[in-house]
């Protein structure tokens, strides 16, 4: 820094304290005034204070007044109004609470109902199953005591059975039981003792059936079922094995007899095979579980083993053979009446026409009559009448011709039956050419 700038520098703060003392003295008394408003100021601003202060208070007190008063106001208006609106939601409450009471009620009341009914119908159950339960029991006991009856029964029937006496009626009893079944009654016979004359021989088969045409069919029910009774009543599986194996020996044997004696041979028009009739269906199914060719081994011997249920199938063809005959000879009646019938309307429409020709021929004379009365007798008797001159009794009746000839017989059905047809429909033509 040189020496003229420090001088500047002295000089310029010289120049700026004597300004600023200048400025000061100018300015004292603006500022002794300013300080004197200004403490005026002040104190006018403390009276304000304190007047707005008071105001203050008195707002203050009246705002708290009125508040007080706004509150309780308020409060009693909004108790009302919250006390108005609990008493509408309460009643709403009330009001939806019954409701849905009722609605509820109205949901379960058939659920009551029906558990009401399911619990009766379960005491009912019970009471019934009580019941029931006290029959089942008697029935059981029923039951037990008709075993044990069936049971003795059983062992009695087997003991008959052991009999060839009582055994051959049974199986013919049951033979004609099934015959009825099969409603063939009229059609076959039940001769215990019907014997045939056969060539040097005699034979007596159980029941003969009746064919259309008059053939014959011979039903034998002679079969062994010794074995069998006894295998029922055998101790062990066995033996009861062994006695079925000899049924069913005994079953082919009867087969190869009943084989031997050509039945069919001795009646006339008789099929080529004899019918082996097993009483029941367990006695054929007991064979046949041992021998399963007993079947083939009757066929080929022209023997054919059956059961009630096999018979009753065979019978029924048999019944159905006999309806188609009864529908025959009805057609064929039928058709004689027919002919007869045909016969009579060809008479009777002979009668007719002759009678129809006569009736004609009457006609004719009439009108020749009446044609020869006008033009001969009544000219003169009206003439002589004139002569007179007098009354000689009542007029003269007028006679007509009758212009109508009898109907003839049309119908191709009656015309075509009777003698002369043709000269008839050639005398019809030219009548109605003439008409």
């Amino acid at each position: 820094m040189t020496v003229d700038s420090l001088s500047l520098l002295i000089a310029l703060v010289a120049g700026l304290a004597f300004g600023g003392l200048v400025g000061w003295l100018a300015a004292r008394p603006a500022l002794t005034r300013y300080r004197t408003e200004l403490k005026t100021e002040r104190l006018l601003h403390t009276e304000r204070l304190k007047s707005y202060q008071g105001a203050e208070t008195t707002l203050r007190e009246a705002f708290a007044s009125l508040s007080a008063q706004a509150l309780s106001q308020n409060n009693e208006a909004f108790l009302h109004l919250a006390e108005s609106r609990l008493r509408e939601a309460q009643a709403e409450t009330t009001a939806g609470i019954d409701a849905r009471k009722k609605a509820i009620e109205d949901l379960l009341a058939p659920m009551a109902k029906t558990l009401d009914r399911v619990d009766g119908e379960i005491k009912d159950a019970e009471r019934r199953r009580t019941q029931e339960g006290a029959s089942l029991l008697q029935r059981v006991a029923s039951l037990d005591a008709v075993g044990r009856e069936l049971q003795t029964e059983t062992r009695r029937l087997v003991d008959a059975l052991k009999r060839p006496g009582v055994r051959g009626r049974w199986g013919e009893l049951q033979l004609k039981r099934v015959v009825e079944l099969a409603g063939l009654i009229e059609h076959c016979d039940f001769e215990e003792q019907h014997t045939l004359n056969g060539n040097e021989r005699r034979i007596r088969p159980d029941v003969i059936v009746r064919l259309p045409g008059g053939k014959h069919v011979v039903v034998d029910a002679k079969v062994p079922l010794d074995a069998y009774l006894r295998a029922i009543e055998a101790p062990d599986e066995a033996t009861r094995q062994t006695l079925l194996t000899e049924h069913a020996r005994q079953v082919r044997t009867h087969l190869s007899q009943l084989g031997a004696k050509n039945y069919f041979t001795d009646l006339p028009g008789s099929p080529e095979f004899v019918v082996m009739f097993l009483p029941g269906e367990m006695f054929f199914s007991a064979a046949l579980e041992q021998d399963a060719s007993l079947i083939e081994y009757g066929v080929e011997r022209q023997v054919i083993p059956a059961s009630p249920t096999t018979l009753i199938a065979l019978l029924r063809a048999v019944a159905y053979g006999w309806q188609q005959q009864a529908i025959e000879e009805n057609a064929r009646y039928i058709s004689e009446l027919g002919r007869n019938l045909f016969e009579a309307i060809r008479s009777l429409a002979g009668h007719f026409d002759d009678l129809g020709s006569r009736l004609k021929a009457s006609l004719e004379a009439y009108n020749r009559a009446v044609g020869s009365l006008e033009s001969n007798v009544l000219v003169k008797a009206r003439r002589f009448k004139e002569l007179q001159g007098t009354q000689v009794g009542e007029a003269l009746p007028n006679l007509e011709v009758i212009d109508r000839v009898p109907r003839m017989l049309q119908a191709p059905d009656l015309t075509d039956v009777l003698p002369f047809a043709e000269v008839l429909d050639g005398e019809e033509a030219d009548r109605r050419v003439t008409r």
